[in-house]
């Protein structure tokens, strides 16, 4: 996708001012979908530039500049820091945030010469699978959406996935800590993809789990996945949990030798609240790769029921610690009531600019940090995330080359449905196969593969060794070309 409108910009078919209005036309002509908090209608002048240097002859469209993505705009989820646009993390708490620096990939891509067209809606502090806990209100999948009757979009990088699938942009940014650029990617049928832990700096991204957070990129297809990654690996600035690695990124345009792939199928992914039709697609996509003579065989990853309990300790403990930051005295919202002590105004504040999924993770994180219970929990949680990160080790020391998983349990559930169980319930329930990445830091993808019996996308998740992104990409790139799913417009 990205190719081709560079293609068209140097035929001069189409100018960066052009698909800029165009792209503000389709957000606004898709609002009913929520997928935007802010829009960056001055984003125009900036497109107008990008057009300037295209007329003037700069070298854009040759893959090695620096000004590759010159004139593509780019939508960023509201969690990422953006110079003079509100970042909100779609919370009443930072309604009016508006801060003086951008997020390291956010810089990288502006760099590049793209245009960050807004703001996507997400989960109210990325907490929640669904982009339903909002302050901003719930965003609906494109996907079989009705006016009464509409599926989640996932979460939480929901809007910026919406953005994608519906057609509002070509590329977003999201970030993953537990599945929250793969679980919605999955549900809008698109790419999605989260980097390998300590690959992308998380400068300038507003904390979650320090531990997980991961920056990650949503698109239509693998190669434009690769074309980002290119861009905002770049970015190491100002985060101590970056590690200095070189990838080769001419591996990915190489031919791949699929025999040469060993694939490991991991059993206890096969859960019991797994759908027969993703079961299914989950063995279609086995028996593709294996019918391509490379060798596939299942193998044991014993703690992985373990992770969905251990995540949700961590989760907690970690949510507990970043958001002693919002009390109102300094920054975001602040109660106009009076108050008698600093502690009842800070009370306050939160109460009632935090939601409630918000506030019982700050409840549960500070019980598990008690002295008499960190021992219990949090400790015995990092143990048994050292137990998950083993199983994963063991598969790459054995010689797998990659893991290939469902992404979701089930295809996108209806509003009514996925709000007939509490917010943790349903993390626990539709991460159960994404979370496990995470606690080993490797990279992992989903792509989609095929449509369920209600028209609903069904995508595979393909995980690889640590800081094996581009091979991850590689292979990612040849089994879509495999699968031909077709991308709803």
């Amino acid at each position: 996708m990205i190719s081709a409108l560079k293609k068209r910009f140097q035929e001069q078919t189409l100018s960066a001012v052009d698909l800029y209005i165009k792209t503000l036309n389709a957000i606004d002509n898709k609002s009913g979908l929520n997928a935007f908090i802010y829009i960056n209608k001055n984003g125009i002048k900036e497109a107008e530039k990008c057009q300037q240097n295209i007329l003037n002859g700069n070298l854009v469209f040759v893959e090695c500049t620096s000004r590759i993505l010159e004139g593509i705009p780019i939508a960023v989820k509201d969690n990422f820091c953006t110079r003079n646009m509100p970042t909100t993390c779609a919370s009443k708490t930072l309604q009016n945030f508006v801060p003086t620096y951008d997020a390291a990939v956010v810089d990288c891509l502006k760099s590049a010469g793209a245009v960050i067209v807004g703001k996507t809606n997400m989960d109210e502090f990325a907490m929640g699978s669904g982009t339903v806990d909002s302050a901003f209100g719930p965003t609906k999948n494109v996907w079989c959406s009705k006016p009464n009757k509409w599926h989640i979009a996932g979460g939480s990088s929901g809007g910026s996935c919406v953005a994608v699938a519906s057609g509002m942009c070509e590329i977003a940014l999201g970030s993953d800590t537990g599945g929250s650029i793969r679980n919605p990617a999955s549900y809008c049928g698109i790419v999605g993809y989260k980097p390998s832990y300590g690959l992308i700096s998380r400068h300038g991204l507003i904390p979650l789990v320090n531990s997980m957070d991961c920056p990650g990129i949503i698109a239509k297809t693998v190669d434009d996945i690769f074309k980002i990654l290119s861009v905002i690996v770049r970015a190491k600035a100002y985060d101590s949990t970056c590690i200095d690695v070189c990838l080769d990124t001419d591996e990915f345009y190489n031919t791949t030798l699929i025999e040469n792939y060993r694939i490991a199928i991991p059993e206890e992914y096969n859960c019991d609240s797994l759908s027969e039709e993703v079961k299914d697609t989950w063995n279609y996509v086995a028996s593709v790769i294996d019918n391509s003579k490379a060798i596939v065989q299942k193998v044991s990853m014993p703690h992985t029921s373990a992770s969905v309990a251990t995540y949700s300790v961590l989760n907690a403990c970690e949510v507990a610690s970043n958001m002693a930051r919002y009390t109102g005295l300094l920054y975001g919202y602040r109660s106009s009531c009076e108050h008698e002590t600093f502690q009842s105004l800070i009370a306050t504040n939160r109460f009632d600019s935090l939601g409630e999924v918000v506030r019982s993770r700050i409840l549960s994180g500070n019980y598990f940090l008690l002295k008499r219970n960190y021992e219990k929990y949090y400790e015995q949680s990092l143990k048994v995330r050292r137990l998950i990160a083993n199983d994963f080790n063991k598969v790459w020391q054995n010689g797998y080359n990659f893991l290939v998983t469902p992404t979701t349990l089930t295809t996108a559930p209806l509003l009514k449905d996925f709000k007939s169980l509490d917010n943790r319930t349903q993390c626990a329930t539709q991460d159960y196969c994404t979370q496990p990445a995470n606690m080993s830091g490797c990279p992992a993808i989903t792509i989609p593969v095929k449509l369920s019996s209600d028209q609903m996308p069904i995508s595979i998740q393909i995980m690889a060794p640590n800081f094996s992104d581009v091979r991850l990409l590689q292979f990612a790139n040849w089994l879509e070309a495999k699968l031909q799913f077709s991308q709803k417009q």
